[in-house]
């Protein structure tokens, strides 16, 4: 008899992920500032607003510590500052070159997009709107966040300089910067935690801010329309999958 034959056990076939470039490396570090300066400004200007609780009493016990935490919440308002400076001179820059479209701008598809999601959320439509680079909802939170630190910088400013401002603004003007700067800094933090943090990095845990990278199922899910841009694919005919090696 012969020997029997020996197999050897099939090899698996290799597969490799496509992934599209979603941000740049510059894009990336300045969210990582900002939710780093953010999340301190948070931590240090919620225990002010609070002064009469008895949580924020027991870290505010001394002057000692109210005069650090005022100092550092100082600080890292100056550092958002210059954060948002860079970030507008960065854009209007680009833009000025050609070379940053205007798609985080908000337009009438939006308003059409919004409307298409309602309906699809009452079940009057059978399928999602499909979106460009950006949909409405992540627009309405870049323009929230912009329009928010926005007050919270010159209502800031007021509150630390309130000398010069009172000097051709009425007097009220200190109380009601008061009242802005705090609660919207309380709306800021619920806004992000809530809608931004579930919808982007909860519901489906995009992390593309952080990798810069999007795979293709997302890119084909999400940004349809960026897709068929990119791979001039049909978003209706091909639907993307892991490539065989």
């Amino acid at each position: 008899m012969s020997p029997a034959k020996k197999t050897s056990p099939r090899t698996p076939p290799i597969r490799t992920l496509r992934t599209y470039k979603r941000f740049t490396l510059l894009q990336r570090l300045e969210h990582v500032l900002l939710i780093l300066t953010v999340l301190v400004l948070l931590l240090t200007g919620l225990p002010q607003k609070y002064r009469s609780t008895e949580w924020s009493q027991q870290i505010l016990s001394t002057p000692e510590r109210v005069a650090s935490l005022q100092q550092i919440h100082h600080i890292t308002a100056i550092l958002l500052g210059i954060e948002v400076s860079y970030h507008l001179l960065s854009a209007f820059y680009l833009m000025f070159r050609r070379r940053l479209s205007a798609d985080m701008f908000p337009n009438l598809q939006d308003v059409r997009d919004a409307w298409h999601t309602l309906l699809y959320l009452l079940f009057l439509k059978k399928r999602k709107p499909v979106f460009g680079k950006y949909n409405f909802e992540q627009k309405v939170t870049y323009w929230f966040v912009f329009f928010g630190i926005g007050i919270l910088g010159i209502s800031g400013l007021i509150l630390r300089y309130p000398e010069f401002f009172t000097r051709f603004l009425p007097g009220g003007v200190i109380p009601a910067a008061k009242l802005a700067h705090s609660n919207e800094a309380l709306v800021l933090a619920i806004f992000i935690l809530i809608w931004h943090f579930y919808h982007v990095h909860l519901e489906r845990f995009n992390l593309s801010i952080f990798t810069g990278w999007l795979n293709a199922e997302d890119m084909h899910t999400y940004h349809s329309l960026e897709y068929r841009h990119m791979t001039g694919h049909s978003t209706d005919s091909h639907k993307p999958g892991e490539k065989k090696l």
